[in-house]
């Protein structure tokens, strides 16, 4: 047995050298607590699921891209409000009204009503024919587009229907009163009766997945001379408050842990007219569960210009622009739970270490003596 333990690399000391202290008992409990708690804190990683994050290239072509956007404008009514989105694939949707609603609000912000953007128009009582008589009995309607008839057969059968025919043409409606079926749709006195409203305009837009923009501006929209422009001649206004409040804009579905930048942003204007600009980079984002569920989404960020015009001529279109690019980058995350080896591994880590760390710490050796027997009694 002496031979044997002659060969311990580490050789044992003897027991009546040891000497239990005050501070050698609140090391070991203090060790016997750090162990407990790194303990439950790997038992917690471990029953919860924790998220992997990975950068690659994307490389996904012709998939489009949803913006989900709700805004408010405390100061421009329904009645002129449009929206526009268009790409640098040469695809434009102009005064786009599929699948967004628009509510009323008066000077409270309180809803007055509420209304899906583009359904119907209401309905004329002998209205003025193309060839310049009034709508008889058995009589087919087929209203003037005022020169705008794209073809010999076109009819214009609403206010509506003449605007598009002018935008269409690239030009601007100077005097609704002059046109026969604003007069009668009362188009000018809708205007002047929504006076001093709000507007929140809700909904979605399905675009391109390529860079482009998308605006919130008063008037219809058209090209003149290869230049976007709005028609706001109707409006009989020399300027219009855009001020805002972002609800919510997102570029897809929500998924966990997401943060949109430009939820809950109201901007006031202060100057007569101009231009808010907001310049978006679109992170394409996949999101696994740990069921294996996933969500194709994105993340952005966001830098803010505003662009003023000057008194007395406008140098800007007023609105609000959301112009935004894609990043070449795609993010993926992945949920899922720590393995039972890793976990035990973990745990077989902690324990050895902390016995390690605190055991050096705790083991003093000193010659047997009485004073170490009075202070074993206190111990």
């Amino acid at each position: 047995m002496n031979k044997l333990r002659n060969l311990d690399a580490y050789p044992k000391i003897n027991e009546d050298f040891y000497s239990r202290t005050l501070s050698g008992g609140v090391i070991t409990l203090v060790s016997s607590i750090v162990m407990f708690l790194l303990f439950f804190s790997e038992l917690r990683l471990y029953l919860h699921a924790v998220t992997e994050t990975k950068l690659m290239v994307d490389t996904s072509r012709g998939e489009t891209l949803r913006i989900n956007f709700d805004v408010t404008f405390p100061a421009l009514a329904c009645s002129i409000l449009s929206v526009d989105a268009m790409d640098i694939s040469g695809e434009q949707h102009l005064d786009v009204r599929h699948d967004i609603i628009k509510k009323r609000l008066d000077a409270h912000g309180n809803v007055i009503e509420s209304r899906q953007d583009g359904i119907g128009a209401p309905k004329i009582e002998k209205p003025l024919q193309r060839h310049g008589g009034r709508l008889e009995h058995n009589e087919t309607y087929c209203g003037s587009c005022y020169g705008a008839e794209a073809a010999d057969d076109d009819c214009c059968n609403s206010c509506e229907d003449v605007r598009e025919a002018y935008r269409k043409k690239g030009w601007a409606l100077s005097n609704p009163d002059l046109i026969d079926q604003c007069k009668r749709e009362g188009f000018l006195q809708k205007i002047k009766d929504e006076e001093g409203e709000g507007c929140n305009i809700y909904g979605f837009l399905e675009v391109n997945k390529v860079a482009g923009n998308f605006h919130f501006a008063p008037g219809k929209s058209f090209q003149q001379s290869n230049v976007h422009v709005h028609d706001l001649l109707a409006f009989q206004k020399d300027n219009f408050n855009i001020s805002h409040k972002i609800n919510r804009l997102a570029f897809g579905d929500y998924f966990p842990g997401v943060v949109n930048p430009l939820d809950s942003v109201q901007c006031t204007q202060e100057k007569p007219s101009g231009m808010y600009q907001y310049f978006i980079k679109v992170v394409p984002t996949v999101y696994t569960d740990v069921s294996g569920h996933t969500i194709q989404s994105n993340q952005f960020s966001v830098t803010e210009h505003f662009k003023g015009a000057e008194i007395g001529r406008l140098q800007s279109l007023p609105g609000v622009f959301f112009f935004y690019d894609l990043s070449p980058i795609k993010v993926t995350f992945t949920e899922q739970h720590v393995s039972f080896l890793h976990f035990l591994t973990n745990v077989c880590a902690i324990v050895g270490g902390v016995f390690y760390s605190f055991g050096n710490i705790r083991l003093v050796c000193v010659p047997w003596s009485k004073s170490n027997q009075e202070e074993d009694r206190n111990w």
